[in-house]
Order: structure tokens, then sequence, then C-alpha cells
């Protein structure tokens, strides 16, 4: 199914193909969790366990892919008679679109966020590894610094962990544009 829509992230296990990233670390987590990385069902936390794991791509993406978007959209070559049309579309839906938008998400996210603590509650879930993704998106090109301290401190536990540690031995760094 995913291999007709170019889909990444993909795993395959078995005889199984699955995409999209919510659905992908749902199924590792209740295949292979052996009861970590998601509360108990029927607990409030498990609700904000499935919460974040939605919200990380049916909410806090599009705006940081929108970003995305429209910063090329300003910086691509192109002839110069279209250039500052383009430049000022983009500009103005990056001013009164998408930046508003990033900022009430990052507000959100900050005020959701407990101090010290997690998304789904006080331990370590899949939610979180979810919603680092675009956490570490929002702090490369969407606004995310210092002023949001629970979401920085997030990140920097996120970056602390072992198993972090380890993906980035094997896989090397990554970085965003």
């Amino acid at each position: 199914m995913s291999r007709f829509l170019g889909k990444s992230p993909v795993i395959t296990d078995g005889e199984l193909t699955l995409a999209e990233s919510g659905a992908i670390i749902d199924y590792l987590v209740s295949r292979y969790g052996a009861g970590r990385l998601a509360p108990p069902a029927g607990t409030p936390e498990h609700l904000r366990y499935t919460y974040w794991l939605h919200y990380a791509e049916g909410s806090a993406m599009p705006p940081l892919l929108l970003k995305l978007v429209f910063d090329r959209i300003e910086n691509s070559p192109m002839p110069f008679f279209v250039k500052p049309i383009a430049r000022g579309i983009a500009g103005k839906v990056k001013k009164t679109f998408i930046e508003p938008q990033l900022r009430q998400h990052l507000d959100f996210l900050e005020m959701s966020l407990p101090q010290g603590g997690w998304f789904a509650g006080k331990e370590f879930s899949g939610a979180d590894i979810q919603m680092s993704f675009p956490l570490e998106a929002a702090a490369a090109r969407g606004g995310l610094n210092e002023s949001r301290p629970r979401l920085m401190d997030f990140l920097a536990r996120i970056h602390a962990r072992p198993a972090y540690q380890r993906a980035i031995e094997r896989g090397g760094e990554f970085g965003l544009q």
C-alpha cells in the first residue's frame, strides 16, 4: 500500500509494511514495547498518549511544512520579473498565516507540557518520540527557542536519552533545513 504513495518512513515487519509515523510508533510500541512506552489503556495518560501521537503530524507539522515551502518560494531562483511578486506573496502568507499559526502551536505546546515531564504524563512514551520531530523542526525553522523553556528542556532531555544517542551513533547526525 505505502509503496504506491512513495511515503517515508516505512517499516517492514514480516509480511507487514507500514507507513505513517504515528501508526509505526503505535505498532512498534504495541508489538515490541513489552508494556513500556505507552500508558495503560483506559487511563487519562493513555488518552493524552493517543492525542499527542496524532497531534504531531495532524496539527503541528502542517504549519512547519508550509513554512518550509514558502521559505523555498522566497529563496528559489526565478525569472527577475516574477521574483518580487512571488516573494511578496510568500512573505505575506508567512506573516499573516504561517507565523501566527506556529506561535499559537508553540504556545499551546509550552503550556501543555508539564515542567520536567513528558507529553502523556510522568513517563517517557511513544508520544514523546512522535512529538520530538515537530519540535526539532520548530527549533530549526519554526521559531522555537529559549523563550519556551519547557519545550527546549524537552528537546534537551530527548537528546540526552541513551537510545537517542545510540540512534545518532548508528545513523549519524541529521539536519533540518
